[in-house]
């Protein structure tokens, strides 16, 4: 990176230094949120839903940060992974296709029903990898809809961080 951007990062961090602690701060409470419902066997979608935090918190003007696709990218993400988690697989290269599988087709459904929101697609790729869990089902749609309101409620306080 040059010293320009460094530069200017530190100068939009010194106008606006209030945004980007509190905003922070929520994506790390949130995340926080995340782990008291996940253990570490869901680590891929915990990193999905982290980068939803950050989404959510860092960019909340970006189409990918609207409640609709949060919430319909991740449940998008959970039903094709669990989808392909179910297709039988014996050995590596099936495998590694149905995982890649869970990432295709829930890019393209998400892309279809405009509902982008890329670290959906960690979703369906945990899900696929571990296999449907109801305690996976439940705090995807806790956290996403914590997401969801939290930016509805206050996102006219929030602002683009970069």
């Amino acid at each position: 990176m040059s010293t320009y951007t460094f530069r200017s990062g530190f100068r939009r961090f010194r106008v606006g230094w209030k945004a980007y602690l509190l905003q922070s701060a929520g994506a790390g409470l949130t995340t926080s949120l995340i782990l008291l419902f996940l253990n570490l066997e869901h680590a891929v979608v915990i990193a999905a839903l982290g980068a939803s935090a950050f989404i959510v918190f860092g960019r909340p003007f970006d189409l990918t940060a609207r409640p609709v696709n949060v919430i319909g990218g991740h449940l998008i993400g959970f039903a094709v992974g669990s989808l392909c988690a179910t297709i039988p697989h014996s050995s590596m290269y099936p495998t590694l296709f149905c995982y890649g599988l869970a990432v295709g087709v829930s890019v393209f459904l998400m892309v279809l029903l405009n509902t982008q929101h890329p670290p959906a697609s960690g979703t369906a790729l945990g899900i696929a990898m571990r296999g449907y869990s109801h305690e996976a089902f439940i705090a995807v749609i806790t956290i996403t809809l914590v997401l969801a309101f939290v930016h509805y409620v206050l996102k006219p306080h929030l602002r683009n961080l970069f």
